[in-house]
């Protein structure tokens, strides 16, 4: 269905980027040592090996095999504390491949309108902020999805007008790609029935032709001066609040997408002090290759919990929005088959200067035409820029999302070496509307990890949180099991594309690695590599399935050190 974006919600502005840091040396820190055992520790190597014991020296892996003889002190510094699994599991830190830092934390300090029911809840939590807000105070809200709601339909401008009349209200779709503004926000935007749809955006309209509230994609641009100025304060807030939850659930590292170029300073910054205690492998925001330019030119930064080597493209929107690029029209909307958020043109010119330097390409497709036409341009400009004019010559460009692609296209991503980079929870929430969206024909290509593996693909698998909860347990269970959270699954599942749990640790560990450049140092339970490690009360590659919901996280290590410890 989705994909999200930082506040000020549109990533499509070209954005110039002032002092970006980014490649640099892994420094090992004077970490505490360790000794742990009393559970499975898992690898998430080739050979999915499993071992009893494992021993941290100055941030590294000094020390993975059998509990027996003298391995503790053989393998630390004589001061190593011991931690007792007590029947629960150990794993390589799990990787998020595809969240939003700075929106997870902004969600926890905004409307947050999960789990809204219905219109009429939406109302009532729109009164609520309304009664808690002063006077004309633009209102702004994000989590609404209407797939389940008992009207059947998007909210309306006169929905929120019954609430808040004399103010704007902004109320983003859980994908980021759709929003519903009441009518004192389009009046104050100057949206009128003759303002034309700008390019990869819609305005909808009622049936007397006036815009009934909801802007599709680009369209959010229009309202964008309406929102409430996220201040540097309020921005360095929400990165910490984001880092400290996803460190309580578990993850060790976060690749963050969409990110603003000036908040690398600022992430280093908080790493520095302390306050950011997760890896961040930044993926920056833009639609200009003059930031492809200055990413050449980065230099060693001072903190190694924050790299910044990717830049973020938009192909298409979203597939619960009905912006998702369709190579045929939508089933249950014949006219529209969908938006693409950019021409060929910018694509090439970007991927072509991209190649060249060493930057990495992560583009948002969601659609079978978004996905087919990103495979396409990479393969033009794979032949247009030989080997001897590549900074790197397995550059491991990924496509986002990879939602829906036409069965022919899967085994293209091995033959390219392109990445899916895709996000387990989608699908067993998205496969509630989809079948409608696009009839039984095309969800043989979607959501399939499955057939992508079976090609040769490493999938980094993540969360797209905000748009999702950001559990590691959901996208696990939604990895194994592929049924929702009630265990719902019906023929439309297509249940065949559910993973073995070896694999869905891979994509949550050694995979992301890989898709980062990081896989001779992070993602695998291996001597020598950091000390990045996930523990739960419970072996999640053996439970029954509904089971994996119900783990606790015990701890939570990047580079030896604490960065989450679960005190019940």
């Amino acid at each position: 269905m989705r994909h999200c974006k930082h506040h000020f919600i549109f990533p499509f502005l070209a954005i110039s980027l002032l002092g970006c840091d980014g490649y640099k040396k892994e420094a090992s820190s004077a970490s505490q040592d360790w000794c742990i055992s009393g559970g499975a520790i898992y690898a998430a190597d080739t050979n999915n090996t499993v071992h009893q014991a494992l021993a941290v020296n100055d941030g590294l892996i000094s020390y993975a095999g059998q509990n027996s003889g003298n391995w503790c002190a053989t393998h630390t510094n004589g001061t190593a504390r011991e931690i007792d699994l007590k029947g629960g599991a150990l794993y390589p830190g799990f990787t998020d491949a595809h969240a939003h830092l700075l929106g997870i934390g902004l969600r926890e300090m905004t409307l947050n309108l999960e789990g809204t029911a219905s219109i009429e809840e939406l109302k009532s939590r729109l009164a609520v902020a309304v009664k808690d807000s002063q006077p004309g105070e633009t209102i702004y809200g994000r989590g609404w999805i209407e797939t389940h709601w008992p009207e059947e339909r998007f909210p309306n401008r006169q929905d929120l007008d019954a609430v808040a009349p004399d103010r704007a209200v902004i109320l983003e779709r859980a994908d980021g790609h759709a929003l519903v503004v009441n009518t004192a926000a389009l009046e104050a935007a100057d949206i009128t029935p003759n303002t034309p749809d700008p390019f990869g955006g819609a305005i909808n309209k009622d049936e007397a032709g006036q815009p009934n509230g909801m802007l599709i994609d680009n369209a959010g641009k229009l309202v964008e001066q309406l929102l409430p100025e996220l201040t540097p304060e309020r921005k360095e807030q929400a990165y910490i609040k984001g880092a400290d939850l996803y460190a309580s659930r578990g993850w060790t590292n976060i690749h963050s997408m969409s990110v603003d170029p000036n908040d690398v300073d600022l992430l280093n910054r908080l790493a520095n002090q302390g306050k950011v205690k997760l890896r961040v492998y930044n993926s920056l925001d833009v639609l200009d290759k003059q930031i492809v330019s200055r990413i050449e030119n980065m230099k060693d930064v001072d903190n190694p919990l924050i790299t910044t080597r990717a830049i973020k493209l938009y192909a298409d929107g979203a597939l619960g929005s009905r912006g998702a690029a369709l190579l045929a029209p939508y089933s249950d909307d014949m006219k529209n088959s969908g938006l693409m958020l950019m021409t060929e043109e910018q694509a090439l010119s970007i991927l072509q200067a991209a190649l060249r330097n060493g930057t990495q390409v992560n583009t948002h497709a969601i659609g079978d035409k978004a996905n087919r036409l990103v495979l396409d341009w990479y393969e033009t400009v794979f032949s247009e820029v030989p080997s001897s004019e590549r900074a790197i010559s397995n550059p491991r460009w990924r496509i986002e999302h990879s939602q829906i692609i036409d069965p022919v296209d899967i085994p293209r991503f091995v033959e390219l070496g392109v990445i899916p980079s895709m996000q387990p929870s989608h699908a067993i929430g998205d496969l509630h509307f989809a079948p409608d969206r696009l009839g039984p024909n095309r969800l043989a290509g979607a959501y399939a990890w499955q057939a992508l593996i079976d090609s040769g693909a490493k999938i980094a698998a993540g969360s797209d949180a905000p748009v999702e909860v950001g559990d590691p347990r959901i996208e696990f269970y939604a990895a194994t099991q592929r049924m929702d959270l009630k265990g719902f699954s019906n023929e439309d599942w297509n249940r065949e594309q559910r993973v073995s749990p070896d694999n869905a640790l891979k994509m949550f560990t050694a995979w992301p690695a890989y898709a980062a450049f990081e896989e001779n140092k992070l993602g695998q339970i291996k001597t020598g590599y950091i000390a990045d490690l996930t523990a739960f009360d419970r072996d999640l590659l053996k439970v029954k399935g509904e089971d994996i919901l119900d783990a606790n996280v015990k701890f939570t290590m990047v580079g030896g050190k604490m960065s989450y410890q679960n005190t019940n």
